[in-house]
């Protein structure tokens, strides 16, 4: 029997809410720009007064795990470049900003030079204006051609959002410029009437990847007279560009750069990042050119009180009986509302839509009992809300009108919120990266700050807030990618044969592994090979091959079924175990339920309903084998990696009472089998280390089972992924191993680098999963360890200290340096097996086939 868990949809189960009454209130200082004189600092509390507050109590004080104390940092100014057209830094100095900071200046350097650069400093050091003023340069300087289009440049945005937001910015702080810079916005939205305008005569074009991939680079001779004259090419929050979406987005700036060789242009590229380890390297495995690393951050910062932040148990119990802790989602909420009483300017950072718009709806609830005035002063913000919605917000929030915004990751790219006390966080967002991004958005204005990580109940969360060096002593995860893949490569070299017919000297380009795809292609019947060229072969458009998303197949259609109206689409991978007949489905705070799913016409019928119960699938998975790439003795066992083949079928559903979890039932499903070929991690035990973990075959299955749902939860702190990227197989006799093995598998086809860096930190991934399973202070096992609410087998069987047994004798074996592998070292660049995940909003991602997080949108 094969234990695993992968897709399902779990409630978050909300304990009753207290709020800490606060009786004095304190005045809110007003909003001001990073680079302007702060406010008195006597109008705001101090952090280490906000969190003493927030503490009161001694149920509340036992639940701060540990309090990081982050000192202030001066600013230190720089001048900029001669180069740059006095006319630029008026504009900028219009702008209330009179002297850049060092490593604004020392970017624009590179750009003027011709070199590509990576600005990767934290949130709020002013990455914008240090690519802007180099741009806006060059156009000016190209506005004096006798066209008025000398000189273009792309701005590329993982959002649509965000790119409008900066449009807006730029329009601001070009317009003592007159017509010499002309900024549009290029997307999905853009009306038909104005395209044609934009391409014309735009000459900063501000996009998304998705766009450049399906609008703009198939109808390339429509775009000449712009990319003739590409100077710049912008790359915003390029650490967001990562794993399976990242991979994609690599392939699409090297068949911008083809193309604009093919019309003379050699575009520099200007990066902009989160603090990430090894930018440069990242960046340059992303558009294939040499790229400059400043990350060297001159801009002040205020203090930063950080505070982590573990609620408490509860008396419900959940599956098996485990204890069930408060969740982050009504801790969260108390947060919030008491922040508010307290008038101090406030972001809660949530994992979901619903999760944001559950902690709103609780904290108006809570403020109304105290002042009704309160109610209006909090709000939700989240992808899916009009652009004039989210305007209004932001807006509400800079003049104080908000005090609190229970906000999902749309909040954290790149949208300016300054001036801002306390930045909640509802459960560990993933990566450090990520977590520090959005840490840095309180204290924009320079003044102190705090932020409290709230821990969910998980193996990973209930780590970090218990040892805190995970956190604050190591570094942030390198940003990896892999172009390589094959499932990502291939129809991009479709895709650039469409717009201009390959050549063997665009090989190099697209890198080594074409030498082996392109008979694939052609034995495929999707290029054709004449002469010295290869072609595309179809009428449809080879574009539409891939998303680049990496959604996997076409999304079904959730469409009410009495209005036929259509509520929006759910990623292909995720439609057996989130839209199968009979689920709940949420849509805007609104429940529905499936009546039917048509996987032929990819169509998802519901109707309205307010069941009391929320459901989550149950599956059975199968891995095999096909073919080990490396594998390195761990004692008298093995660890491996290599290629596998899983196939996963939703087999019934559960529904689980909304408050306490209880099941109240299971239905059968007919669903066919998923079959997915992708790379895994795999570890072998052998008879004499079992007797030496003293594991008899009664309780070998759950505690492999055990280890594996742990590890799986604590692979995101090795690699850089999120649970949902992942999945798991624990089997007590493996047909092609022969021996009991533990499988963690990446969720997407062809692999997307998790498992490949689990195996490369396999001993510190391992101790820390050990780690995790001993020091929790349940019995026998509990959602914070062990459980997870995703596995396909109901948490049956698990046995706690049978994995730590078992963990302790494995790791006893391991070798001491980092296993050998294949690992490519190009110069300057980190090792090409070195991938990692692309992580959009969660109403933007495929869940894969494999264990997951609750597809939440």
């Amino acid at each position: 029997m094969a234990f695993n868990h992968l897709p399902a949809g779990v409630h978050d189960a909300l304990a009753p809410l207290s709020v800490t009454p606060v009786t004095h209130s304190v005045p809110m200082a007003k909003n001001h720009r990073s680079d302007r004189p702060l406010a008195d600092p006597a109008s705001r509390p101090s952090p280490g007064m906000v969190l003493d507050r927030l503490a009161s109590g001694p149920s509340r004080s036992a639940r701060i795990t540990h309090t990081e104390h982050l000192p202030p940092r001066a600013g230190r100014h720089a001048v900029w470049p001669d180069r740059i057209r006095t006319e630029v830094i008026a504009a900028v100095q219009a702008c209330g900003i009179e002297h850049p900071w060092a490593h604004q200046a020392l970017a624009a350097e590179h750009a003027l030079d011709g070199d590509s650069v990576v600005v990767a400093t934290g949130t709020a050091s002013g990455k914008s204006l240090a690519y802007l003023v180099p741009v806006l340069t060059a156009l000016l300087d190209g506005s004096e051609a006798p066209n008025g289009r000398g000189a273009t440049a792309l701005y590329l945005a993982p959002t649509k959002a965000l790119a409008a937001d900066q449009c807006r910015a730029v329009k601001e702080l070009s317009q003592p410029l007159g017509n010499a810079v002309r900024p549009a916005v290029y997307d999905g939205d853009t009306p038909f009437e104005e395209r044609e305008w934009i391409r014309q005569y735009a000459n900063y074009v501000l996009t998304n990847p998705d766009m450049l991939h399906r609008g703009i680079l198939p109808s390339h001779p429509r775009w000449s007279s712009f990319l003739k004259t590409l100077q710049y090419v912008v790359i915003d929050e390029c650490h967001t560009y990562r794993g399976v979406f990242g991979s994609h987005v690599a392939q699409v700036l090297r068949r911008l750069r083809r193309l604009c060789a093919r019309y003379g242009a050699s575009p520099v590229f200007l990066l902009a990042s989160a603090t990430a380890a090894e930018p440069a390297v990242a960046a340059r495995r992303l558009t294939g050119v040499p790229v400059v690393e400043v990350a060297d951050d001159a801009s002040p910062r205020g203090e930063l009180v950080f505070a982590l932040w573990e609620p408490p148990l509860t008396e419900l119990h959940g599956e098996r009986g485990a204890p069930v802790r408060r969740t982050a989602t009504a801790e969260t909420a108390d947060l919030l509302t008491d922040l508010t009483v307290q008038g101090v300017r406030s972001v809660a950072f949530v994992r979901s839509r619903r999760g944001a718009e559950l902690i709103s709806v609780i904290a108006q609830e809570r403020l109304a009992e105290v002042d009704r005035s309160l109610a209006r002063r909090v709000a939700a913000y989240r992808g899916g809300y009009l652009p004039e919605e989210r305007r209004a917000l932001e807006r509400a929030l800079h003049s104080g009108e908000l005090l609190g915004l229970a906000a999902t990751t749309a909040l954290e790219l790149g949208v300016d919120v300054s001036g801002l006390d306390a930045v909640v966080i509802a459960g560990y967002p993933g990566t450090r990266a990520s977590l520090w991004q959005q840490a840095g958005r309180a204290g924009r204005s320079g003044q102190g700050a705090l932020a409290v990580l709230v821990a969910r109940d998980d193996p990973l969360d209930t780590y970090l807030v218990h040892h805190p060096e995970a956190l604050f002593d190591q570094p942030v995860e390198s940003t990896v990618l892999d172009p390589d893949n094959p499932y990502v490569l291939a129809p991009h070299l479709c895709a650039a044969a469409a717009e201009i017919p390959l050549t063997e000297e665009d090989l190099d380009l697209f890198g080594p592994a074409c030498t082996d795809l392109l008979p694939q292609l052609e034995a495929a019947k999707l290029l054709r090979r004449r002469t010295k060229a290869w072609h595309w072969t179809r009428r449809e458009r080879a574009a539409d091959l891939t998303d680049i998303r990496g959604a996997g197949g076409r999304p079904v259609q959730v469409v009410e079924e009495g209005t036929g109206r259509l509520l929006g689409t759910v990623d292909a991978g995720a439609a057996h175990s989130a839209v199968h007949e009979g689920a709940v489905h949420l849509h805007q705070g609104r429940t529905y339920l499936v009546r039917s799913l048509d996987l032929e016409d990819s169509v998802a019928l519901v109707e309205r309903a307010e069941p009391p119960y929320s459901t989550v699938a149950r599956d059975t998975t199968a891995i095999s084998v096909l073919e080990t790439d490396v594998e390195v003795p761990w004692g008298s066992g093995r660890l491996c990696y290599g290629s596998v083949e899983v196939t996963n079928q939703v087999v019934s559903f559960l529904r689980r009472r909304l408050i306490t979890g209880e099941v109240l039932g299971e239905t059968k499903l007919d669903l066919p089998p998923r079959t997915l070929r992708t790379r895994a991690v795999w570890w072998t035990v052998t008879e004499d280390q079992l007797d030496e973990a003293r594991i008899p075959p009664e309780i070998l299955g759950g505690s492999l089972h055990a280890a594996e749902h742990a590890s799986i939860g604590m692979l995101p702190l090795f690699a850089t992924c999120d649970r949902w990227d992942i999945g798991g197989v624990s089997v007590p006799l493996h047909p092609d191993t022969l021996l009991p093995t533990v499988f963690v598998y990446d969720g997407h086809p062809g692999g997307a680098g998790f498992a490949e860096r689990a195996f490369h930190t396999a001993r510190a991934w391992l101790a820390a999963t050990r780690e995790a399973i001993a020091s929790c202070e349940c019995e026998s096992g509990c959602p914070s360890c062990i459980q997870s609410p995703k596995c396909g087998n109901g948490n049956d069987p698990l046995h706690k200290r049978g994995a730590v047994r078992l963990l302790t004798v494995l790791l006893r074996g391991a070798p001491e340096e980092e296993p050998p592998g294949r690992r490519e070292q190009a110069e300057g660049q980190e090792p090409v097996d070195q991938r990692a995940a692309e992580r959009q909003e969660r109403a933007d991602r495929r869940p894969p086939a494999g264990e997951q997080e609750p597809a939440e949108s």
